[in-house]
């Protein structure tokens, strides 16, 4: 049976490895592809303009690194809570995030305008501004997670794993609020400057993180052939479903929250009812597919079968697209909304007054986008192979039957 759990083995399923890098390869080269065509001709090549100068590539950007902070409560669950389930999962959890805050930051080179000077953003910071402070966390993500893997696979090191572990907890909170603050503290546009943004943009990691572990997870099983505990999964289904659940009351009490002062009635009547694409991605993507559709999968009484495939992959996997979905309404919705110039008084002019932005991302932010989720699938498959990522349970895990063997 050891020869058969090839996903931690170097000698077997080589072909099947080599198709899978290969793919995510070919992923990353349309990638390099678009970075190298807008880093030469600039960015009159995609969609966006003078009110929207954050595009798609922003969207998959902020998703993974809001993601990869997410990814990591499964490692902090057991080693700051003491909770041994996920102290297996643990290392798979450090690689997951170190992998998604790579590809999410990897998307954003581009926007430097100076992608070559990229030493000069990690070594020169402005204090007063909070992508300074941005830079600061990831870097400080990038080492403290990768120290915090070395004491969890090094026996010697087990004792530190525990207090690294904290710092990694409260460091990942630290980057999240920082990442949600940027929209909050943009006080010019209706719909970033709230208080609410820190704290959901939180809440909304632990879904999107937990989403695509656990669809990691699935993947990895299946590549053994084995399946999951039916406590784990258990375990693992309930915490998914609080945490979309906690996403969801975010979001109404963002809305609420608006509603309330009546200078963003107009910003909510856009988003809510008259914005057309972002009102209907917002509805049907985030609200509809991204949260309601999840947990009724997660909860509905379902055969033994049926919740493998709902609980561990389906659900997960329409939280992640819900996830994209809420961040196009929120970074792109954002900005298409007109921003109003000089609060309390009426301006008049040519220049967009009063009027919502047009965008149409172009095929070069989508390969940009899409690159990102290469280049974490790609890292991911080589970490796996290369090291043991398989969590360890102690208790019976079942032979997987299928019919292609």
């Amino acid at each position: 049976m050891a020869q058969e759990h090839c996903t931690n083995q170097g000698e077997c399923r080589t072909g099947q490895f080599i198709t899978l890098l290969a793919l995510g390869g070919l992923v990353i080269l349309g990638a390099l592809y678009a970075f190298f065509t807008l880093e030469h001709h600039g960015h009159v090549l995609t969609g966006m303009n003078n009110q929207v100068v954050w595009g798609l590539p922003h969207v998959f950007a902020v998703f993974l690194i809001v993601a990869a902070s997410g990814a990591l409560n499964v490692a902090s669950i057991g080693s700051v809570f003491g909770k041994d389930v996920y102290k297996k999962r643990a290392p798979l959890s450090g690689m997951l995030a170190l992998a998604l805050l790579a590809g999410g930051l990897a998307v954003l080179v581009l926007d430097l305008g100076r992608p070559d000077r990229l030493i000069v953003a990690m070594t020169h910071y402005n204090f007063r501004s909070i992508f300074a402070w941005n830079m600061i966390f990831y870097n400080g993500f990038f080492a403290i997670v990768g120290l915090y893997l070395i004491t969890l696979m090094d026996r010697n090191l087990k004792g530190w794993s525990k207090p690294v572990g904290y710092m990694a907890f409260f460091w990942r909170l630290a980057l999240t609020t920082a990442t949600g603050s940027i929209f909050g503290f943009l006080v010019a546009r209706a719909g970033y400057n709230s208080a609410l943004m820190a704290p959901m943009f939180i809440i909304m990691s632990f879904a999107y993180g937990l989403a695509i572990f656990m669809v990691v997870q699935s993947s990895m099983y299946y590549w053994n052939g084995l399946v999951l505990d039916d406590g784990v999964r258990r375990r693992m289904k309930n915490l998914l479903a609080v945490f979309v659940g906690a996403s969801l009351y975010f979001t109404v009490v963002f809305h609420l929250t608006n509603l309330y002062f009546a200078k963003q009635w107009d910003f909510e009547r856009f988003i809510l009812l008259d914005g057309g694409i972002y009102t209907q991605i917002f509805w049907i993507g985030q609200i509809l597919l991204g949260g309601i559709v999840p947990l009724i999968l997660l909860f509905m009484p379902r055969t033994q079968d049926a919740q493998k495939i709902c609980f561990c992959f389906l659900a997960p996997l329409l939280v992640i697209l819900g996830g994209l979905a809420q961040m196009y309404v929120t970074i792109i919705g954002g900005q298409a909304f007109p921003m109003q110039m000089f609060p309390g008084h009426e301006v008049t002019s040519t220049f967009y007054d009063g009027v919502v932005a047009q965008y149409n991302p172009t095929v070069y932010e989508w390969l940009l986008g899409i690159g990102g989720v290469g280049i974490t699938f790609v890292l991911t498959v080589i970490a796996v192979r290369a090291f043991k990522f398989m969590p360890q349970d102690d208790f019976h895990v079942l032979q997987m039957r299928r019919s292609t063997d």
